[in-house]
């Protein structure tokens, strides 16, 4: 399960940086009141978590994934 809220997470982020790269415009900010204020920052940091724990995917073991039973 948390996998993947960190993956919907980072990929929350990665469309918000594309938008800030392709139109310059930052939803994140734009929603909750800015880029400074303390809800975007809350949100912001929740995204670099779960980017960092997305890195944790990488390097599991493939046989052990192989082996779990996946729960749809």
């Amino acid at each position: 399960m948390l996998d993947k809220i960190s993956l919907t997470l980072a990929i929350i982020g990665a469309l918000n940086w594309g938008g800030i790269g392709l139109f310059g415009f930052d939803t994140v900010g734009f929603l909750f009141g800015g880029q400074g204020s303390l809800l975007s920052r809350l949100i912001f940091t929740l995204v670099g978590l779960a980017g960092v724990w997305c890195l944790t995917l990488l390097f599991r073991d493939s046989e052990m994934s192989r082996n779990t039973p996946h729960m749809a």
